[in-house]
């Protein structure tokens, strides 16, 4: 006989969320295992005596958690999505009758809390990885990405000289005829006096207007070079505004955005983040390398690991780098770039001895 579902709304429901979670659930699991208390007393501090009662600062953590584990970026998102979810809502500790909260208390809860805070959860779950070992220690894998800054090209300022403005600004205005009028001006203006006054050389600054000659002849084909408002943009003539830490950077075949540089490090035995760090987009991997090696031995030596090896591509690769990746003992795994020769032409390298040998048969 055939069948037919009809809805109608009961008045009063006998539910039990647990119920309805399976036992194998991740969320589940994961609830089962992080215990995320001592953070009422981490964070007391920064919450008043009176008032109304804000979020659970471990429901905030556990909601930075959730936005990781499902790819969400934005809160106003994570909350709908988690409103929607019966294993997520178990995870969190609200019922099915109960409202997370909103999601402008989330962006304000990420804003009150200091970076430290955020580094003690990042040990605290490290830890637990630790100890259930799932960390080998010896062999680390660092790769970078950028990650894009929640700010606009289009709000980019000039950056002005100490002195001597008017004349300065006559100089460089042919950079970017945008750079002319206001096409759409910040609110607040967040940077400091240092971010917003120019640096560049005269050499630099004729460069720069070089490529922007070059940029509107031959980069037509550029995403984005076609639109009327595409200009020449560097990081030593424009900063911004609302987000004075974000730089200008571009990947080939790209746009160039307003980004950050994320550098991470992750074990070669379960693939657990060992450590993360937001740097400027305007530098190159190898520059963060003895950084974030600095950062990874110490933490791993507090865990009663050593650091023996570490893996990164190309980016990473300079002399500088491989000399001290052996100053620390550590064996680095990273290949040159390719225009690498090995040594000098005409020169002979001496294994044995560590030297090299010049056509005039001395030893360098």
């Amino acid at each position: 006989m055939q069948g037919k579902k009809v809805y109608q709304e009961k008045l009063f429901n006998s539910f039990q969320l647990s119920d309805r979670v399976p036992e194998f659930n991740f969320y589940r699991r994961l609830r089962s295992v992080l215990h995320l208390d001592f953070l009422y007393d981490k964070t007391r501090a920064y919450y008043g005596h009176s008032g109304q009662q804000s979020i659970d600062p471990v429901v905030f953590f556990k909601l930075c958690l959730v936005g990781y584990l499902e790819n969400i970026i934005s809160d106003r998102k994570l909350i709908e999505h988690a409103s929607m979810r019966l294993d997520i809502l178990y995870f969190l500790g609200y019922d099915i009758d109960e409202s997370l909260p909103w999601h402008s208390t989330i962006s304000r809860t990420r804003q009150l809390f200091p970076e430290s805070v955020f580094e003690e959860v990042f040990t605290h779950v490290f830890t637990m990885c630790v100890d259930q070992g799932m960390v080998k220690g010896s062999t680390q894998a660092i790769d970078g990405a950028p990650v894009k800054a929640n700010a606009s090209m289009d709000s980019l300022e000039l950056k002005v000289p100490e002195s001597d403005l008017d004349a300065h600004l006559a100089e460089i205005r042919h950079i970017s005829h945008r750079d002319k009028e206001v096409f759409r001006k910040a609110k607040v203006d967040k940077a400091s006096l240092d971010t917003q006054t120019i640096t560049a050389s005269d050499a630099e600054l004729k460069s720069i207007a070089s490529r922007q000659k070059n940029w509107s002849r031959n980069q037509d084909q550029r995403p984005g070079a076609k639109n009327k408002g595409s200009r020449y943009t560097s990081n030593k003539t424009h900063y911004s505004p609302t987000d004075p830490d974000a730089r200008i950077s571009v990947k080939p075949g790209k746009a160039r955005k307003l980004n950050y540089s994320s550098q991470l490090s992750v074990d070669t035995a379960h693939h657990v983040i060992t450590d993360i760090k937001a740097y400027h987009a305007d530098g190159k991997d190898s520059q963060y390398l003895p950084d974030i090696v600095n950062r990874l031995q110490r933490r791993l030596w507090r865990q009663g690991f050593k650091l023996e090896n570490v893996l990164a591509d190309t980016g990473y690769s300079s002399g500088e780098n491989y000399a001290f990746l052996e100053s620390k003992g550590i064996a680095g795994y990273i290949p040159p770039h390719g225009t690498y020769k090995g040594g000098p032409d005409g020169f002979t390298y001496v294994k044995e001895q560590d030297h090299y040998i010049c056509p005039a048969a001395e030893v360098i």
